[in-house]
């Protein structure tokens, strides 16, 4: 029987016998940036085909921006109060303004390139620019009533 259990093992991991070294693979994925990402762009850059309605793609934008996350809280970033503004020009530029729930959030370039990728994936968006502000600091007070009863604090 032990000999049938030693056919059907693919890979037998022999202990190393020796103070050997082992090297893993070099990765062709960058490396994290050293500095901090305060800003990203999204979108193809290419002008609306007819003239948009900017107010429109403004809430477009918002509700496209109500899809984001914070992976540490259940809540997504607008009704958490992270966007500051949003503004869109009659040629299809984004400009939105957000912050964090803290300086030293761990996803921090992850959440502003979400912004400005799914920011510019909506219809009437040339262009997003995304900026990271800390001022005015971000504190519960801004999150909405909604956002506030999913999380326990009503």
């Amino acid at each position: 029987m032990s000999d049938d259990i030693e056919r059907l093992k693919i890979h037998k991991i022999k202990p190393r016998t020796t103070s050997e070294h082992v090297f893993l693979p070099v990765s062709d994925v960058p490396h994290p940036p050293t500095e901090p990402i305060t800003e990203a762009v999204g979108g193809t850059g290419e002008k609306p085909q007819t003239p948009i309605d900017p107010a429109k793609v403004e809430a477009a934008v918002i509700e496209a921006l109500q899809t984001v996350y914070d992976p540490e809280i259940p809540v997504n970033i607008y009704e958490l109060g992270l966007i500051y503004g949003v503004e869109v020009s009659e040629d299809g530029h984004a400009e939105i303004r957000m912050t964090l729930t803290a300086p030293a959030c761990p996803v921090a370039g992850a959440l502003v390139e979400e912004v400005a990728e799914k920011s510019g994936r909506v219809e009437g968006v040339s262009t997003s620019h995304v900026e990271l502000v800390w001022d005015p600091p971000w504190t519960p007070d801004n999150m909405t009533d909604a956002a506030k009863l999913e999380l326990g604090m009503l």
